[in-house]
């Protein structure tokens, strides 16, 4: 099974590429989603989190406080690192987990992993796929969808490894700045499907 690691910086549409690899069937595991599974109520994580980063950051419900959570560690590097240390291992073990329920026979599976690069996980892929776009787009997008300021914005997305850096380590490259129609952007995911089979082949 062919590993394809999708990554990209914060804001820059790895959710429309990879919705559109799973309209064409593609098998789809994203760390986004798995990163809120393991700090739910109940999870080793979550303790630990609260133990490291202080208990303030639960909701009344015993739910993570997100948005408390971001503020606090895109303001300091030392506790951004702290948190990374207690997730990514346990978002590491269930990516596992998942790969191994997927069927023999599947061609490829498409990893999504935002962090790919600043983890340290290209041992994880066998190909890189880059959603990429400019700076200021991404900036534009999260303050859009998430209703934060630009300043903190910018924060994260300085937080992140740099667009050269990504670029420079990518095998496929889609770049998604906002000009392409949704039409455009499934024809070119089309033929990275095509080519990603035919490679599993």
């Amino acid at each position: 099974m062919l590993r394809i690691g999708l990554t990209g910086g914060i804001g820059s549409g790895k959710s429309t590429i990879s919705a559109i690899f799973e309209e064409l069937g593609a098998p789809v595991i994203d760390t986004d989603a798995i990163a809120r599974e393991v700090v739910a109520p109940g999870e080793p994580a979550l303790a630990e989190i609260c133990r490291s980063l202080g208990h303030d950051l639960l909701r009344p419900d015993g739910s993570l406080d997100r948005a408390a959570l971001r503020r606090r560690v895109f303001r300091d590097d030392a506790r951004r690192r702290r948190l990374e240390a207690i997730t990514h291992p346990a978002i590491d073990a269930r990516m596992r987990q998942r790969l191994a329920t997927l069927p023999e026979h599947t061609a490829y599976v498409l990893l999504v992993i935002p962090l790919l690069l600043e983890a340290g996980w290209q041992d994880r892929v066998d190909r890189i796929l880059l959603v990429d776009c400019p700076e200021t787009v991404q900036v534009q997008r999260v303050v859009s969808r998430d209703g934060i300021e630009p300043e903190e914005a910018w924060r994260m997305v300085r937080s992140q490894a740099s667009r050269d850096a990504r670029r420079q380590a990518a095998d496929d490259v889609i770049d998604n700045d906002g000009s392409l129609e949704r039409a455009e952007l499934t024809a070119r995911v089309q033929r990275l499907d095509r080519r990603y089979r035919g490679a599993a082949d």
